[in-house]
């Protein structure tokens, strides 16, 4: 314990293992995870375009301690495979990303994408039953009107707990190419949805049109020199929203400025080292995801080796970068191979956005202290995840003798990958997507 807390002021803990199973189909490959505004759900999508939430325990005077831990509390299947006869395509169920909206009443509500189509779904509870209608009997059956000799008031009966998720709204033909993330607004009425292209503006209540306010399409295809890759919304200010693209750059928008935000307001660029310049550079400066901190000054952004924060205020270089697996940095060529090198990472703050983590290889994941400025490495795997035992950090040895608890950098399995992560958004509570499992940590608490 004294040794771990050197690198983390964080403790984590596993209090259990979910969603997961001993042979896996690509179906049950987890794509997106996201914890809801309170943190009290967390929903996984998975390339099955199956949508499960998790609901979190309630506080029990027995047991202080299942406090932190999610169980299942609603599971459907939020996309279908579909296919495009215009254009001879197959569109995928994959869920790309899940946002939830805040809760306003009893309901909860979310929005789940795959490829062409943006859905909203509502989740919610129901323990009561109707019976004694007059017009059919309790199995639902029409009545024949000649025996109905008296009118029965409709009563509502207690029933066993039943959670319902209903899509309220489907959000389609917005989109030619493949949608990449969504966002929703700090107005709570509007979200946008991405493309590598187009970025539109949609209204909750409103399905059959959409606002295009980003086209960075050229008339002429073979000029097309870079794509857009993630896109968020500033977490105050309505107006404001950001995009990252595949050449490194982000771009700050104001939509008061103009209807089409081709024009942007900041441009967030770091200059190129002309000694570090190779074939991969363009590809390994593309920016995999981008986000608001939660106070809104900072951006963060993920390109394949390093996290970078960036202030609002200072367009010319980024505030701060952390090396992610720079170890990886001698072995891009069989990277570029076996496709690894394509591979998009995400990255969380945690609620006070002193600390920040992100994915790698081998079911590694990162964490990055703002204010130690110090670093763990953590393993998200069956063997080390037995509950309420505490996570021993891993070191990765690039080259000479290898210590006894370090793994070797050619000894990393690129086929574990941990590339979605979601942080709870007030307590160190963090939840990791490792191919069909899902691991969900707490910090150590005596």
């Amino acid at each position: 314990m004294k040794c771990f807390s050197r690198y983390l002021p964080y403790l984590f803990r596993p209090p259990s293992t979910i969603l997961s199973s001993t042979c896996h189909t690509e179906a049950d490959i987890i794509s997106t995870v996201e914890f809801n505004s309170t943190g009290e759900l967390l929903a996984t999508g998975d390339k099955g375009g199956r949508v499960v939430v998790f609901q979190r325990e309630q506080e029990s005077k027995n047991q202080p301690h299942r406090r932190g831990e999610y169980n299942v509390y609603s599971t459907f299947q939020s996309h279908e495979p579909e296919f495009d006869y215009l254009k001879s395509l197959e569109i995928e169920e994959k869920i790309n990303k899940i946002r939830w909206l805040p809760q306003q009443n009893a309901a909860y509500f979310l929005l789940s994408t795959n490829d062409k189509t943006v859905k909203l779904w509502k989740i919610s509870e129901r323990d009561k039953r109707p019976e004694g209608y007059n017009l059919k009997d309790e199995d639902g059956r029409i009545r024949d009107p000649s025996t109905i000799t008296s009118l029965r008031v409709p009563v509502l009966r207690p029933m066993d707990l039943m959670v319902e998720a209903t899509p309220r709204r489907v959000f389609s033909n917005g989109h030619t190419y493949h949608i990449n993330s969504i966002s929703v607004n700090s107005d709570y009425e509007t979200y946008m949805s991405t493309d590598d292209l187009r970025i539109n503006l949609w209204h909750l209540e409103i399905t059959n049109r959409s606002f295009n306010i980003v086209d960075i399409k050229p008339a002429n295809m073979e000029e097309l020199t870079e794509v857009i890759t993630a896109a968020e919304f500033h977490p105050h200010q309505c107006n404001t929203f950001v995009y990252s693209s595949s050449k490194g750059s982000i771009r700050l928008c104001d939509m008061r400025a103009a209807a089409l935000c081709d024009n942007h307001s900041k441009f967030f660029e770091e200059p190129e080292d002309p000694s570090n310049r190779s074939f991969f550079s363009e590809i390994i400066s593309s920016i995999s995801d981008v986000k608001f901190s939660h106070s809104g000054r900072y951006l963060m952004t993920r390109d394949y080796l390093t996290v970078k924060v960036w202030d609002l205020n200072m367009e010319s270089k980024p505030l701060e970068t952390y090396q992610v697996h720079d170890y990886l940095r001698s072995k891009l060529c069989s990277l570029y191979e076996n496709d690894c090198i394509f591979d998009k990472f995400e990255c969380v703050w945690n609620g006070s956005d002193s600390v920040i983590m992100t994915g790698s290889y081998n079911n590694f994941f990162r964490m990055f202290d703002r204010n130690t400025k110090r670093d763990v490495t953590l393993e998200a795997s069956r063997e080390n995840s037995k509950p309420r035992a505490i996570l021993k950090p891993r070191k990765v040895c690039v080259g000479g003798k290898r210590r006894k608890d370090e793994i070797s950098v050619d000894s990393l399995d690129f086929s574990k990958k941990i590339l979605h992560t979601t942080w709870h958004p007030s307590e160190n509570i963090i939840a990791v997507a490792a191919t069909n499992n899902l691991y969900i940590f707490q910090d150590k608490v005596n």
